[in-house]
Formats: structure tokens, sequence, C-alpha cells
């Protein structure tokens, strides 16, 4: 009962890290709007959580999109106390690419930076709107490459790199507002997800691949979503209630070493 009767919006939830953030918050009681691109999974995983689950359309890059969200929030729930920043993407499947520092395209630079950087603008910025009069909790899921450079995805990098900001930015704004909003970041590193499969490959490629990853993390092996979803929660709730502004890691230690950047 962590999160009892809050209602809590979690984007680029049907699947991986936003999904079990979504199972999570359910199951300590929240009125979870599940919201995403991929309609199907986004209605079946509403579906399955059940009463005080919904499931809307939202394309974070996208103003409009945010705004028929805003109105339908307002609408039904009058306010909104939790919005977790979490949909994104690397670019590899989204945009033409390259993606490295010498030949990176202009597109696939703007691609990444509206899904990754813009849309978390787009969802504090209204966040704000629907928490001010009551508070909230913002939080915004950058990762390890927000801290770390990537020699080959460097949008990708730069995006979660102005997400780790512009948290920041939000926390000291509702501060300095006297909104009882807090704003924090997650940065995870070594997760597994759908997002992996295609670095990974399939079949003994990898496995291979998974084990040379798994020889540079300092606990030994790739966490899970739910892990990630644990410190998510943590930040949501009132337990964290003096906790604004500050960027939480969760990554199997990889970023306390010398080892934080990712190989080729």
């Amino acid at each position: 009962m962590r999160l009892k009767n809050k209602i809590a919006l979690i984007t680029g939830s049907a699947r991986g890290i936003g999904q079990a953030i979504a199972e999570l918050f359910h199951r300590e009681d929240a009125i979870v709007i599940v919201s995403d691109i991929r309609e199907k999974e986004g209605k079946e995983l509403a579906k399955k959580l059940g009463k005080k689950a919904e499931f809307i359309h939202l394309n974070v890059g996208s103003e409009d999109s945010w705004l028929q969200a805003v109105e339908h929030i307002t609408l039904n729930y009058g306010r909104l106390d939790i919005l977790v920043n979490n949909a994104g993407i690397t670019g590899f499947l989204e945009s033409p690419g390259p993606w490295d520092a010498e030949n990176t395209d202009l597109k696939t630079w703007e691609e990444v930076h509206r899904i990754n950087s813009t849309g978390v603008m787009l969802g504090c910025k209204y966040a704000i709107k629907l928490m001010k009069e009551q508070g909230g909790s913002i939080v915004n899921i950058s990762s390890r490459s927000g801290i770390v450079g990537i020699p080959g995805a460097v949008a990708y990098a730069s995006s979660k790199a102005a997400v780790r900001n512009h948290t920041k930015s939000v926390a000291l704004y509702c501060a300095e507002k006297g909104y009882k909003i807090r704003c924090n970041s997650v940065h995870p590193a070594a997760i597994m997800t759908p997002m992996w499969d295609i670095m990974l490959g399939e079949g003994v490629q990898r496995q291979k691949l998974i084990e040379e990853i798994e020889f540079g993390i300092p606990m030994g092996y790739f966490g899970e979503p739910i892990d990630v979803a644990y410190g998510v929660l943590y930040l949501a709730s009132d337990e964290s209630k003096y906790v604004t502004g500050i960027e939480l890691n969760i990554d199997g230690g990889i970023l306390a070493g010398s080892d934080a950047k990712p190989r080729e």
C-alpha cells in the first residue's frame, strides 16, 4: 500500500522497465495509467492489471499527444500524483544511422532527442501543471549513458545526459516556486530488456556477448526490470519526501569503477 490511491502515469510502459514499474505500482495500490505508442501490448497489460489500471496512447515526442493525455487525466482524475518519464529509444531501430560521433546524421540525432529529451521535457512541463496544487513526484529514467559517453551511440548518450540535467533544473524550479513536487532521475545500466535484443543478436553469439558484458559488471550479471522498478517506487513514494534532484544509479556497480564506458 505504499502508493495507495496515488494516480501514476508511466510512459513507455507496454514492455520492459516501464511494464515492471506499472506492475509494481499496481501491486502497491496505485491507480496506474499505462501509456505507450504500442497499443496492443499496452492494452493487454492494462487488461491484465485489471481494476485501477487503464491504457492511453501517448507519443511522448508530440506536444499534441501530451495535451490529449492531460485533458484525459484532468477529466477523469482531476490530478496526477506520479509521473515516470520512462519512454526512450536507442535509435538503432528507429533511425537510419550511422550513430557514431564522426558519421551520425541529423535525422538520427533529432529523432532520438525528440523522444528521449524532448519527451521528458514535455512530460515534466505538463506534470508540473497537474501536480502543483497538491504536490507529487516526477521520476525521469536516464541511463548510465547520461553520465559517461558512448562513442558508437552519441545521440542516445547526449539525450540521456539532457534528462539527467533537466531533472535537476525541474527539481530546483519546483522548490523555488514552493511547489511540493520532487524530481529525480534513475540511471539504469545492464538491465535485460527488449532494447538489448538488436545489440545481442541470437543463439551462440548472444550468449557470448552476454558473458562478455557480464564480465565487466562488478556484480557479475545483468539486472532485471524489477530492479529498476523498486528504485523508482522509492522515489515515487512518500518515503523519499525529502529527496529531490538526485540521480540513482541501478547498474550492478558499473559506475562505481573505471569500466563504465561500454565496449563497441
